[in-house]
């Protein structure tokens, strides 16, 4: 199958562009608030900017596949601004995960709760500037949810599909929450088996990332109920070894170019796919080791001691071949979906994109 020309970089800038212009109007809202909202809006152009926008190209090929003609200009620059709120909500979660990982970083920059509380001790605040920190982060997070829904309300669809999408919205929005509290109720109780863990990843990110902006743009598209669990055939696997990828990223990734420290996903604790495995397959001495260790301070040598761990159990090679075979099973579920053929090629090369990626 051959993918229809598309440039991505011009995609993500248009994305971009979206983004900024909502965010504008969003600055001239808030206005009469003064500097305070002045610094909130600062933070979300912050929050918005940058990432690969996976989502919103899911959500634009998913329509594109149903729709299969040429859009309209107007057509066009409704679907970008669809595809921009879904990065929203990506915003959203990224900023609420941060507050709740306790992360230092995002993307090579301060988190935004770390960004928030920098703020409040260089202007010589009273009262805890961690304390400030989070509240402002679960503040912009909250504001960035509510602004996806509007955005998506507005992009400039008809009543009836955007009726349609937004019921999917609602979904999606249910699901990635419920999920991060699954998380964080399996990160409390500081063990999870291999089911467990993928209940987690598919909840808390493998649906919102691939199947649901698929799902979204479908249903903008008129698409009925059986085109969207064919879309499911293919965007729910993609969208877990995504995931899967990320947490082999979080463990193994280069700093340099993943923006995250060293081992990041071991410092913060997460009982991910990739640690269920390991703590299987491992040795008894190198489980109890890798299981104490998991959410401490790790210093680089600790830190390479339990990727060996890792790596000798076999998980890492277990995770790669999950990720090749979900991949497999979502070509072939692309395959069998009735959709335009150039879309068909873009959704093959996204899919690529999002499981084969180093960052």
């Amino acid at each position: 199958m051959s993918a229809t020309p598309w440039d991505d970089e011009a995609f993500r800038a248009r994305v971009q562009k979206a983004l900024d212009a909502f965010l504008d109007e969003q600055a001239e809202r808030l206005a009469p608030l003064g500097a305070d909202a002045a610094r909130l809006i600062a933070e979300a152009r912050i929050s918005t900017s940058g990432g690969k926008r996976l989502r919103a190209a899911f959500c634009y090929w998913g329509y594109r596949g149903v729709r299969g003609e040429e859009l309209t200009p107007e057509e066009d620059e409704a679907l970008i601004r669809a595809g921009a709120a879904v990065e929203l909500l990506q915003a959203s979660a990224l900023v609420h995960d941060d507050v709740m990982d306790a992360s230092d970083t995002r993307r090579g920059r301060p988190a935004s709760h770390r960004a928030f509380e920098a703020a409040h001790r260089d202007a010589g605040w009273h009262s805890d500037p961690r304390e400030y920190g989070v509240a402002a982060a679960i503040l912009l997070g909250d504001l960035l949810l509510t602004w996806a829904d509007e955005l998506l309300r507005r992009a400039g669809f008809d009543a009836e599909p955007t009726a349609a999408a937004l019921r999917i919205f609602d979904a999606c929005r249910s699901e990635v929450i419920a999920g991060q509290f699954l998380d964080v109720s399996v990160q409390a109780r500081g063990r999870a088996d291999v089911e467990s863990a993928m209940t987690v990843l598919r909840y808390k990110s493998a649906k919102y990332s691939v199947e649901r902006p698929l799902h979204i743009g479908a249903a903008l598209a008129g698409a009925d109920q059986p085109t969207l669990a064919t879309l499911s055939a293919f965007g729910l696997p993609v969208g877990e070894a995504f995931q899967l990828r990320d947490d082999q990223l979080g463990v193994f990734g280069d700093p340099e170019v993943t923006g995250k420290p060293a081992g990041d996903d071991l410092v913060e604790g997460k009982r991910t796919v990739l640690v269920a495995l390991t703590l299987d397959a491992a040795a008894p001495e190198d489980a109890v080791l890798l299981d104490r260790a998991l959410g401490t301070p790790l210093t680089p040598a600790e830190v390479e001691r339990l990727r060996g761990i890792i790596r000798g159990s076999g998980a890492e090679q277990q995770v790669e071949s999950v990720i090749a075979e979900l991949t497999g099973v979502a070509v072939a579920g692309l395959e069998r979906a009735h959709l335009d053929e150039g879309a068909r090629g873009v959704l093959l090369s996204l899919a690529q994109a999002a499981t084969q990626r180093s960052h």
